[in-house]
C-alpha cells in the first residue's frame, strides 16, 4: 500500500508523486519517439520495448498510489470540516 514518509503531509506526498508520474510519462514519450523514428536493431528495439514496459508499469503504480493518497486527502478534509463545524456548534451553544 502507501508508504508514509516521515514529516510529509498527504498533500506533499501527492505533489511529489505527481512529479514522479510526470517524469515517468515524459520518459515514456521519449522512448515512444525513439521507437517510431529511429532505425533500430532488433536488440535495440527489444531493449526500448522492455524499458517502455517498465515505465508503463511504474506509471500505473504511481497512479494507483495517487488514487489512494487522494482518497486519504479527501477523508482528512472531511474530518477537518467536521471538527470546524463541531467547534462552531459548541461556540454557538456556549454563547447563547
Amino acid at each position: 500500500m502507501v508508504k508514509k514518509r516521515e514529516g510529509l503531509s498527504v498533500a506533499q506526498e501527492i505533489d511529489g508523486l505527481e512529479q514522479k508520474l510526470s517524469l515517468c510519462r515524459q520518459s515514456m514519450e521519449e522512448v515512444d519517439l525513439k521507437l517510431r523514428r529511429e532505425e533500430l536493431s532488433p536488440e535495440g528495439r527489444k531493449s526500448l520495448e522492455r524499458e517502455r514496459s517498465l515505465l508503463v508499469t511504474k506509471a500505473e503504480a504511481y497512479e494507483k498510489e495517487l488514487k489512494v493518497l487522494r482518497k486519504e486527502n479527501r477523508k482528512n478534509a472531511a474530518i477537518a470540516m467536521a471538527i470546524v463545524l463541531l467547534i462552531i456548534v459548541v461556540y454557538t451553544c456556549w454563547t447563547m
